[in-house]
């Protein structure tokens, strides 16, 4: 190996590890909101940086902890919302269909995938 090939190794070694700090040393996104929906009318929003619980209607606990909001509980028959996995990613959401609530991310990480092919 010559002199220079040394230098380009040292180069893309420099990049690389600059790429995976930027990633991991910058800030989490603070302007993420939760956007709450009841039968197709504005609930409420709230910060997904600030961690409380909130009461919908009577009908459902939605819980926002860590960056993540989760359905906790709700008194419909099949209560799909509540397996449904937390979200916190733009655009993500859960639906509770008997309730008519909609909880959305809104303003938040993009998410890892712009798009799904078969």
């Amino acid at each position: 190996m010559k002199k220079n090939d040394f230098i380009l190794i040292g180069i893309i070694l420099v990049l690389a590890v600059s790429f995976i700090g930027y990633h991991f040393l910058k800030g989490k996104d603070e302007s993420a909101e939760v956007v709450i929906t009841v039968d197709g009318k504005a609930y409420g929003t709230y910060d997904l940086a600030a961690d409380q619980t909130i009461d919908i209607n009577g009908t459902n606990t939605l819980v926002i902890q860590d960056g993540q909001a989760d359905m906790k509980d709700a008194d419909c028959p099949d209560k799909l919302c509540v397996h449904q996995k937390a979200i916190s990613r733009d655009g993500e959401s859960i639906i509770c269909l008997p309730n008519k609530i909609v909880v959305t991310i809104e303003g938040g990480k993009k998410s890892e995938l712009d798009a799904v092919a078969k």
